[in-house]
């Protein structure tokens, strides 16, 4: 794949552009492996080789998101980035149009020019970062599986929603697979995407995201992985990984929207994979924590869509929490309080024979570390975007040792990726 905006200096976003994509998968695999082998070792118990080969994705089409600074003027704007060229302290505002970039997936990129359409019909004045006047700052859009839409303005003030409102039949004209449209107010002049306040302004609350047949929700501030084939690659191999084991009951920390959570509630057949100890179909029970309300509420509507409340549960509250929230005892008891909502009640009074921990950049942190490893848990599933804090969690957990590894390049033309690792209690 080859940029023209890289190329001409407008956009540093893919520091790998332009490296052959085999060289791309093979330098992270490399990167990946310096920092943990030392750490995790080469080998699986059963003696063969612990990191499986990476899995790749399409090198172009693949993201799902696109979040916009909007620049330029209500008749001729520009949806991109601020022009990298200049720097932050001294920025006039300029943006580079990045419409035309080859990392959307087609049919999100075939949606910017009604969007911009509409943004001229409103007159939505953008944003200007130099002298701190317009609205318009940003514009959000997730495309589905399925090609529906959720777009999303994110405001400075509510002085120009009446117009945006009044465009919204004219957008869902043009885009007829728009499935939720709503506007963000942002009134702070801060490097952020958006703000807490969320208007809902067309359409569905949530934007069902269908992978591997099972029907997600998004709202509006909820988090999903950019890279869809990516993500339903790495729901399938966490559930054929747990799958080899006898775990009858799973803690999905850092949940987001359920996606692993969802996968790991039933044991799953799989074609060409290793059979375990419990029959395709039995039922897990799952408990899930995630710090985005709208995560956790989007979760919960899927688990009432699939029937399966009562024994697959959601909550909001912090992960790091729950280690000064109970002691390291197995034994049934009635937890101390953890400071929770969402509706899933407290903290299982049982733990779990597994634990799924997806967490940010800077890992899960020496004392949900030191929780996990003073617990007893049997399988723990880690989702990493940062083999360097992966490293240095592993190190805290001398009771485990990895069973099997693999690199997931969610993030092609970066150095960025995904890998996953399940852990044996030793």
């Amino acid at each position: 794949m080859q940029c023209p905006h890289f190329d001409a200096g407008e956009c540093r976003s893919c520091p790998l552009m332009g490296v052959p994509y085999a060289e791309q998968l093979d330098r992270k695999q490399a990167g990946v492996r310096r920092l943990l082998d030392p750490v995790a070792g080469t080998r699986a118990p059963d003696g063969s080789d612990l990191w499986l080969d990476p899995v790749p994705s399409q090198e172009s089409g693949f993201r799902n998101k696109a979040k916009m600074v909007v620049t330029g003027t209500a008749e001729s704007p520009r949806l991109g980035i601020l022009d990298p060229r200049q720097h932050p302290k001294h920025h006039d505002g300029s943006g580079v149009d990045l419409r035309d970039c080859g990392l959307y997936e087609p049919a999100l990129g075939a949606a910017f020019p009604a969007v911009a359409e509409v943004i001229t019909a409103a007159g939505l004045t953008p944003y200007d970062l130099g002298t701190r006047t317009g609205e318009l700052k940003h514009v959000i859009m997730t495309l589905s599986p399925s090609g529906r839409l959720m777009i999303r303005f994110v405001l400075r003030s509510r002085d120009q929603l009446p117009a945006l409102r009044a465009a919204v039949p004219a957008l869902l004209a043009a885009l007829p697979t728009t499935e939720v449209v709503t506007a963000n107010l942002l009134p702070e002049h801060r490097a952020v995407l958006e703000g807490p306040e969320e208007i809902h302004l067309a359409g569905a609350p949530t934007l069902p995201m269908l992978l591997n047949g099972i029907p997600l929700n998004l709202r509006p501030q909820g988090f999903f992985q950019t890279n869809t084939a990516l993500a339903a690659a790495l729901y399938s191999l966490a559930s054929e990984w747990l799958d080899t084991t006898d775990a009858a009951s799973v803690w999905d920390l850092y949940c987001g929207v359920g996606g692993f959570g969802f996968q790991l509630a039933e044991v799953r057949s799989h074609d060409g994979g290793r059979a375990g100890p419990l029959p395709a179909g039995t039922e897990r029970t799952v408990w899930g924590l995630e710090m985005s309300a709208d995560a956790v509420a989007a979760a919960q509507v899927t688990a009432r869509d699939l029937g399966v409340q009562d024994r697959v549960r959601f909550a909001v509250g912090d992960a790091t929490a729950i280690p000064t929230g109970r002691a390291p005892d197995r034994a049934p008891h009635r937890p101390t309080e953890v400071p929770l909502t969402g509706g899933a009640g407290e903290v299982p009074a049982e733990w779990p024979d597994a634990v799924v921990v997806n967490p940010p950049r800077r890992g899960i942190g020496s004392e949900l570390a030191d929780w996990i490893q003073a617990s007893g848990i049997a399988h723990v599933l880690y989702s990493s975007c940062n083999a360097a804090t992966l490293a240095r969690d592993l190190e805290r957990l001398p009771g485990y040792r990895p069973a099997r590894a693999r690199l997931l390049d969610m993030f092609p033309q970066t150095e960025h990726y995904e890998v996953l690792m399940l852990l044996e209690r030793l």
